[in-house]
C-alpha cells in the first residue's frame, strides 16, 4: 500500500476512475467542484445533483456497482505486491509532466519504481512493422539519450517501440531507463511475447497503464496509449512511419503539448519514410544522429533511482515540501502572490511548466502537488501547451 493514500482514499480514487458513466471530463469537473473523492462519496444525491445529472448522482451517492466493486478490491490486493504502485492525482509522485497536459489520468498503475516517471524524458516511436535499419536506429538513439540522462518512453510495441526499450536498457544501470506505456491494463502484457521485457523495463525503469487490471488490447485504447507517452514526454523522436501512423497521433499530441518533436529522414522510396518526411514538412526537426537531440535539448543529469543496481539518494525520495503525512498537498491556496512562492512566480499571464520549475527553485514532485492543489481550489487554470494562468479574482480557498 503507498504510503500516499490511506485505504479508504485509495479506494474512493479507484472508485471515481471506474465509475460508470462519468468519464475523465465529468471526474475533473467533480473534484474542481466538490473536493476530493472521499468528500465527493460523503455528498448526498442532492448535493451531488448541482453538479452532476440525476441519474448519475443516485449512482455515485449508492454503494458501488458490484462490478465495480470487484475491480476496487483487485486493484487494492494488487497494489500490495512488490514494485506496485497506484499514483493519484493527490499524490506528490505524479508524473509532472502530465500534470502540465490538458487530460492528466486521474490514476496511473505503475509496476517498478515511479521515480523515472518524474525525471527528464525523451519518447522514440515508430512502425511496428520497421525495417531492420530502423530497428538498429532506434536502439543506437534510445542508448545514447538513455546514457546521457533521458528517460526513454515507449509503446511496448512490436518494432520501433521494442527496439527503443531494448536500447534504453543497454545503458545499464548508470542510464536514465525507460518507461512502457501500456495500452492494457498492467497485468496484462501485450504483444504476449514482450513478457521478458516488460520483465526487465520494470526492474529498470516501470510499466505505466491507465487503464483498469484485466483491461485488453482493444483498438481504442492505443490513443489513450498515445497521449501518455507524449505527455510524459519532453519531446518525441520518430524513427518511422507510414503516412497513416499511429506514431504520427502521438507526434501531433506531443506539438500540442508543447513539446519538440524529431523525425529521421529516409528513402524517398520507402513508405516508412514518408510519415517522418510529412513531420518534417510540418516544422519537426530534422536529425541525423542523437547529439542532434541533445544539442537541442541538452544532457539531462541522471536522478537518483531504487532500481536494481542504481545507486539511491534518499533525500531526494523525501515528501516534498508542501506535502502532509498523507500525501496530500497544502490545504491553503492563497490568492495573494506575496503569500504563494508558485503565485508569485507564476503571475498574471500564462506560464509554461518549466519555467515555473525555474522561477521557483522547486522539484517536480512538489511543483506538480501544489499546481494541482492550486487548480482544484480554483485559483489557477490549465492551459493547452502545459501552461498554467491564475485566474482572475481567485479567492483564498482551501483543498481539503
Amino acid at each position: 500500500m503507498p504510503l500516499d493514500h490511506t485505504h479508504d482514499e485509495l479506494a474512493a480514487w479507484l472508485r471515481l476512475s471506474l465509475e460508470p458513466e462519468l468519464g475523465l471530463i465529468g471526474a475533473i469537473g467533480l473534484l474542481r467542484a466538490a473536493g476530493l473523492p472521499e468528500e465527493i462519496y460523503a455528498m448526498g444525491a442532492g448535493a451531488l445533483a448541482r453538479h452532476v445529472p440525476t441519474e448519475l448522482a443516485r449512482q455515485l451517492a449508492a454503494a458501488p456497482a458490484p462490478g465495480t466493486a470487484a475491480l476496487i478490491d483487485d486493484a487494492l490486493r494488487w497494489v500490495e505486491g512488490a514494485d506496485c504502485h497506484i499514483l493519484t492525482l493527490a499524490d506528490p509522485r505524479y508524473p509532472p509532466a502530465l500534470l502540465a497536459t490538458a487530460d492528466p489520468p486521474l490514476l496511473l498503475y505503475v509496476r517498478g519504481d515511479p521515480a523515472y516517471l518524474a525525471g527528464p524524458a525523451l519518447a522514440v516511436v515508430g512502425a511496428r512493422s520497421a525495417t531492420a535499419a530502423g530497428m538498429e536506429n532506434a536502439r543506437a538513439f534510445a542508448r545514447f539519450l538513455a546514457q546521457h540522462g533521458w528517460c526513454i518512453v515507449s509503446g511496448l510495441a512490436q518494432g520501433i517501440d521494442a527496439a527503443a526499450h531494448e536500447g534504453a536498457l543497454d545503458a545499464g544501470s548508470r542510464g536514465a531507463g525507460t518507461v512502457a506505456v501500456m495500452g492494457t491494463g498492467i497485468d496484462r502484457v501485450y504483444p504476449p511475447r514482450h513478457v521478458e521485457l516488460a520483465h526487465r523495463i520494470a526492474a529498470q525503469g516501470a510499466l505505466v497503464s491507465e487503464l483498469p487490471l484485466g483491461s485488453p488490447a482493444l483498438r481504442g485504447h492505443f490513443p489513450r496509449r498515445n497521449r501518455l507517452v507524449a505527455g510524459l514526454a519532453r519531446g518525441v523522436l520518430v524513427v518511422e512511419a507510414a503516412r497513416q501512423s499511429g506514431s504520427l497521433i502521438t507526434a501531433r499530441l506531443a506539438a500540442e503539448n508543447g513539446r519538440e518533436v524529431f523525425a529521421i529522414p529516409g528513402s524517398i522510396h520507402s513508405p516508412l519514410s514518408r510519415g517522418c518526411h510529412a513531420l518534417i514538412r510540418q516544422g519537426a526537426k530534422l536529425v541525423e544522429t542523437a547529439r542532434d537531440i541533445t544539442d537541442e535539448l541538452g544532457s539531462a543529469a541522471v536522478p537518483p533511482r531504487t532500481a536494481a543496481g542504481v545507486e539511491d539518494d534518499s533525500a531526494a525520495r523525501d515528501t516534498p515540501a508542501g506535502s502532509d503525512a498523507a500525501g496530500t498537498p497544502d490545504n491553503a491556496a492563497p490568492a495573494d502572490a506575496g503569500d504563494d512562492p508558485v503565485l508569485a512566480a507564476l503571475g498574471h499571464d500564462p506560464v509554461h511548466l518549466d519555467t515555473l520549475l525555474a522561477r521557483t527553485g522547486l522539484d517536480s514532485p512538489a511543483l506538480g502537488a501544489r499546481l494541482l492543489a492550486l487548480e482544484l481550489a480554483g485559483v489557477i487554470a490549465r492551459l493547452d501547451g502545459g501552461r498554467f494562468q491564475r485566474l482572475a479574482g481567485a479567492r483564498r480557498a482551501a483543498t481539503g
